[in-house]
């Protein structure tokens, strides 16, 4: 029989056991993961003191309360209420303090890990002196608070590098990108992988062990020279610092943070490097960049919460039909099966689309398998989730059907009269239109209130937005089941009112509508792409329209012209461009050049003799991102005040995910608060003046600049 003793206060429990062997559980109540607070320091120090002063303690065991996850980091709306630098270097020391102590105690401290330590929770597992994880596929272990504009502010940054090597530490700071159970075994972050059922008892050995006297980290000969001299570990930083601002374009500042604190706590030793980490921490949290990173986390976290509409309950999706096998239908049903875990049946006039469409799946899981991120096993289950016909048959009980066929209303009009006649009553039909109103679509349904537009993003594996389009009689079950499905793909979903290129197209269009406007104007290809990089897309619109396939960035157009007027004519550039047969990166043929040994680096010189044109730079950079995002935000304020969008906040979301808008300045609405109203018509005004009308402000901004508003 045991005399467990236990002790409780707040979010933390103490098991003291018969064997030696403490646990020392954290769970936060109310709550579906543990996260860790400022407010938390007292409740810790009370059960450390507790610790240190029962000498038949010899180990502690510190795990999670959660079911599936261990620590998801620290609980970052406090810093919120940070006022000044000092505020948050105050909670970042207050953090370090407590990891010290873990570190130095008497007790052999063992994290045992299953499911997420990220951030914060990682830190609390570095300062621990074992470390055990699960081999379960959601355990992961990483540093992630790049991706709020910040950096890991509790030890993480002096830890990490000294216990498995500068770059591969490094390397995980600067992306944010979590290491997996086997990763982190190879990288020598936890000392042992064990499947869940005995992660306590194995914890409990190494809790009776003394204190690891650990070796430096295995490195090549190379390695030692870089990280282990003075000369190499200058040229380490400094090639790290290059390379970090060619990706940021000096437009994010944690990564240079990132560098430079691991750097002085390498050289002048861990508490120089502990101080500096603290400071840094302190000033990153008062940068507008990490401000606007955090909306934006705030912003997913509150839509992964919402229902497509309040208070009705979706409905849940146990089989999915698609119609088309191409790009987008391949990549839909990828994301139904191994994200959604649903089995999805292809529907395709040619078994060849049926095969592609499978391929697309094979292709993606094949990798993973090669690169041992996953069994062959679990592979095999997630295709065979995936199947074909070439008519309706297995498609009698299915719950939603997405459609992607080709941009063509009578063929779309075909498909709902096909999916009403052969499916269920309450079956839905969702279609991944890019550019004909839902309405439409739905014109001639018997059941119209089935009918949705659920609106993906190519490629559909890699691109987290879905809008999710309702048009008049669309019922709010199907909305709130759709949103619901969206989900359980893994994307964001945006709710969008019905209309010629919904939102992230129709505030797309203008902007690469002036793109081409300036080519036309003489600016070089190259400079106009280089000029909206630096601003912050991922990529130049140009380079996009290739990217997209000219023909279908183009195909958007009429629609837009038919329903808004001249203010979406694009320029006669595309129609030669066509004419010609240049599609883009998908026939080898563009605004760019895919042969020689740079494919798609570099322009094709020849587009600028067929549209007749010498370029010339006359434009800076800033003039051409400039008049390009101007489009841009005015037409998202006409969406909003149409309510094309439900508020800002959607707007924002929808084209950080959808287009790759700058994160670092929070999304078209944000930005256009931090710029300021009148500013932004003052701008409007001065193109309207010099370049054309196409720049006459909406009427909302007018308003909002005489009213001083703003919109969050």
């Amino acid at each position: 029989m045991t005399n467990d003793v236990q002790a409780t206060s707040g979010a933390f429990t103490l098991t003291k056991q018969d064997n030696g062997v403490a646990i020392l559980t954290m769970d936060v109540p109310g709550e579906s993961m543990n996260t860790l607070k400022a407010a938390f320091g007292d409740e810790i120090s009370a059960m450390l003191d507790d610790i240190d002063a029962d000498t038949s303690i010899k180990g502690v065991v510190l795990t999670s309360g959660k079911a599936n996850s261990f620590v998801a980091g620290a609980d970052i709306s406090m810093l919120a209420e940070c006022n000044t630098a000092e505020d948050a270097t105050t909670i970042a020391a207050g953090g370090q303090a407590i990891f010290d102590r873990i570190e130095r105690m008497k007790a052999t401290f063992v994290a045992a890990i299953n499911g997420p330590a990220l951030g914060g929770g990682l830190e609390l597992a570095l300062a621990c002196h074992y470390r055990i994880c699960t081999d379960s596929p959601s355990t992961q272990v990483g540093l992630p608070e790049v991706q709020l504009g910040l950096l890991p502010g509790s030890g993480g940054t002096q830890r990490l590098p000294r216990l498995i090597g500068i770059q591969q530490a490094m390397k995980m700071m600067l992306t944010g990108a979590p290491a997996r159970a086997k990763q982190a075994k190879k990288y020598g972050i936890v000392d042992d992988v064990v499947p869940q059922s005995v992660l306590l008892n194995v914890a409990e050995q190494f809790a009776l062990k003394r204190k690891p006297e650990r070796e430096a980290p295995q490195k090549s000969v190379m390695d030692k020279m870089l990280e282990n001299t003075g000369p190499g570990r200058g040229m380490m930083f400094k090639k790290a610092r290059e390379a970090t601002f060619a990706k940021t374009k000096g437009n994010y500042p944690a990564p240079g943070y990132i560098i430079d604190v691991i750097e002085t706590g390498m050289r002048d030793g861990i508490e120089a490097g502990l101080k500096a980490e603290a400071e840094a921490f302190g000033k990153l949290v008062m940068t507008p960049e990490s401000f606007q990173l955090r909306q934006i986390f705030f912003a997913t976290t509150d839509m992964k919460k919402e229902n497509g509409i309040e208070g009705v309950a979706p409905q849940k999706m146990e089989k999915v039909g698609v119609l088309g096998g191409g790009l987008m239908g391949g990549g839909i049903a990828f994301v139904t099966s191994t994200k959604a875990g649903v089995p999805v049946r292809i529907k395709d006039v040619r078994p060849e689309g049926i095969a592609n469409a499978m391929k697309y799946s094979y292709d993606i899981l094949n990798k993973k398998v090669k690169k041992r991120f996953m069994r062959s096993s679990e592979m095999q289950k997630q295709l065979s989730l995936i199947t074909g016909t070439l008519d309706y048959s297995g498609y009698q009980d299915t719950d939603i059907v997405v459609e992607a066929v080709f941009e063509d209303l009578d063929l779309k009009q075909k498909m709902v009269a096909d999916i009403e006649e052969n499916c269920k009553e309450n079956t839905i039909f969702a279609s991944n239109t890019s550019s004909i109103p839902i309405t439409q679509i739905a014109a001639k349904a018997a059941r119209p209130e089935n009918v949705i537009g659920l609106h993906y993003f190519s490629p559909v594996d890699k691109m987290p937005l879905a809008e999710v389009i309702a048009h008049e009689t669309t019922s709010d079950q199907v909305i709130s089941s759709t949103v619901e499905f969206a989900k359980k793909q893994g994307k964001t979903p945006v709710v969008v009112k019905d209309g010629a290129g919904f939102y992230v197209n129709r505030i797309l269009a203008p902007y690469m509508n002036e793109a081409a406007s300036l080519i036309l104007a003489g600016e070089p290809i190259e400079h106009i792409d280089k000029s909206l990089v630096k601003f912050g897309f991922p990529v130049g619109p140009v380079k996009l329209l290739d990217e997209v396939g000219i023909d279908v960035g183009t195909k958007i157009i009429p629609f837009l012209v038919e329903a808004f007027g001249e203010r979406f004519t694009a320029p006669s550039a595309f129609d030669k461009v066509l004419a010609d047969g240049r599609k883009g990166k998908k026939n080898q043929k563009g605004f760019y050049s895919y042969e020689g040994k740079k494919p798609g680096k570099e322009v094709d010189e020849s587009i600028y003799s067929l549209l007749g044109l010498t370029p010339s730079t006359k434009l800076s950079e800033k003039e051409v991102a400039e008049r390009c995002v101007l489009m841009m935000l005015n037409e998202a304020a006409r969406c909003l005040d149409e309510s094309v969008i439900r508020n800002a906040r959607d707007g924002d979301i929808g084209a950080i995910f959808g287009i790759g808008f700058p994160p670092f300045l929070g999304g078209p609405f944000r930005y256009m608060d931090t710029l300021g109203i009148k500013h932004v018509v003052e701008r409007l005004n001065h193109y309207a003046s010099t370049v054309g009308d196409k720049f006459a402000p909406a009427d909302v901004l007018v308003k909002m600049a005489e009213e001083n508003s703003t919109f969050y």
